[in-house]
């Protein structure tokens, strides 16, 4: 027995030993029905995932981390930065989300991300004034509590504080933007002092969706798109491209050296017609590879990159203002189901990762449309209602459920619903128009939804933020 448990530990080692260095993932909470904390953690350690990044540092997440060894990025929402800009409040919180965890067996924080892209252009320089004294306090709050050698603050940031003149879109010419171009230099020059990293999120994605022309290929690793040709350097796709107009940035203000960490890269894989799963395989596989070996980009060809994917689980609880696909991030589903093959250590030997175990269901039955119901002429205010409260981002063109009839979209609509309600009875009647049914209703390539059991009470959640798809009324009409 003990040789047997002995070869089970070897395969283990040699299983986490596997993993792209460096690497890790997002942890996102804005579920309806979020998995419980014990059981994501749980689910990292089984695929050998050994770095997190947080968006807050809920007390529940941080404890059942704790003596799992896991590196973790704690965060600072945007609402929160103002508060700290006084030196006492920061001080408290690094108390409370920081140093009362750093113990021997406790949680292994190696980053405080303060804030989320705070300068992103649609904020309208909300945090424009509040972001880099918010991240001086943080600092020097961790060096006072003894813990800043070990545990750096950083910004998240949105790859758009930089970019290229229309006139010379080329890496080469990268520079932070005009407005907030004195922040930066003086974040990016704390950062160099503290020996922080810049922090930058980077979304190839983003640069196919919506923009017809945008060729195809430049988003993957492995495309055949005519490359950017940029003073003799050629780019054959679009993150390095991006990522090296960042390193010209920081060269123009002298800290071209300065250490990058990309806290955020990932593809879709529902809500849009570039949202698929096959194409997430490929991005992932093309970056799993770069990564695995040690092949950075063109300014900096072999250095060391600490990325996260974005993200681990889809989250339908997500505004989906920048699109249906907000929801559709995961690697996993909401269940902490795989959705498909890859190869975590970059090797190309792919195949599904291990799924969350002890997942507690709600029972096995839908709300479906009713086929007897005679009085149509509410059905397409019944789904509207029923989307503003739930999740349709699948309904939406292109995306997994659009070819559903009308019928079928009705019914999806219902049962999003229902199944945020908890399997209520009186949430499936929608006058008349619904029915429970135990016979499941999703098709090949549209999964109905049976939600997981949570503590939380769906009547807590507020109505999702922008949740209404909007499909033609002839949708709806039978």
């Amino acid at each position: 027995m003990a040789g047997r448990h002995f070869l089970i530990w070897l395969i283990s080692i040699g299983f986490y030993c596997s993993m792209v260095e460096g690497l890790g993932v997002n942890w996102g909470t804005l579920a309806t029905h979020p998995l419980p904390p014990n059981i994501v953690v749980q689910l990292l350690k089984d695929n050998g995932i050994n770095k997190v990044k947080l968006f807050d540092a809920d007390a529940k997440m941080m404890s059942a981390l704790a003596g799992s060894g896991i590196e973790v990025m704690v965060a600072i929402p945007n609402n929160q930065l103002a508060a700290m800009n006084d030196y006492t409040t920061a001080k408290e919180w690094v108390r409370k989300n920081v140093t009362r965890y750093h113990f021997d067996g406790g949680v292994n924080i190696t980053y405080v991300a303060v804030g989320n892209e705070p300068f992103l252009k649609s904020y309208n320089d909300s945090f424009s004034n509040v972001t880099f004294p918010a991240l001086q306090n943080i600092q020097n709050a961790l060096n006072e509590a003894g813990v800043g050698d070990s545990v750096k603050a950083t910004v998240p940031l949105n790859a758009d504080v930089y970019e290229s003149p229309a006139g010379n879109a080329v890496p080469s010419a990268g520079r932070f933007r005009s407005d907030i171009n004195d922040v930066m230099t003086q974040i990016v020059q704390f950062f160099n002092q503290n020996g922080a990293p810049f922090t930058v999120n980077i979304y190839p994605f983003l640069s196919l969706y919506g923009n017809d022309n945008f060729p195809l290929d430049f988003a993957f690793f492995d495309g055949a798109s005519p490359p950017v040709v940029d003073n003799g350097i050629e780019y054959t796709n679009v993150f390095d491209a991006n990522f090296d107009t960042l390193v010209s940035a920081l060269n123009a203000v002298g800290l071209g050296n300065l250490p990058i960490i990309v806290g955020e890269v990932g593809w879709p894989t529902d809500g849009d017609k570039s949202a698929e799963a096959s194409y997430a395989q490929r991005f992932y596989n093309g970056l799993l590879k770069r990564l695995a070996a040690g092949q950075g980009t063109p300014l900096r060809p072999n250095q060391y990159l600490e990325v996260y994917l974005f993200g681990l689980l889809d989250e339908d609880a997500k505004s989906v203002a920048p699109g249906n696909f907000e929801r559709h991030w995961g690697i996993f589903r909401y269940d902490g189901q795989p959705k498909f093959p890859v190869d975590l250590s970059g090797q190309g030997q792919n195949k599904m990762l291990a799924a969350a175990k002890n997942v507690e269901y709600l029972p096995q039955k839908w709300c479906v449309f009713n086929p007897d119901a005679k009085d149509l002429s509410k059905l397409a205010d019944n789904v509207n209602f029923a989307c503003t409260f739930s999740d349709c981002t699948s309904l939406g063109s292109g995306s997994t459920c659009s070819n559903l009839d009308a019928n079928g979209g009705a019914s999806y609509a219902f049962n999003m619903y229902y199944q945020v309600q908890n399997q209520d009875d009186t949430s499936c009647f929608f006058q008349g128009l619904a029915m429970e049914t135990a016979q499941d209703p999703s098709t090949a390539d549209c999964k109905f939804t049976v939600q997981i059991k949570t503590s939380a009470s769906a009547s807590s959640f507020p109505p999702l933020l922008m949740a209404f798809v909007s499909l033609p009324l002839a949708f709806f009409l039978l």
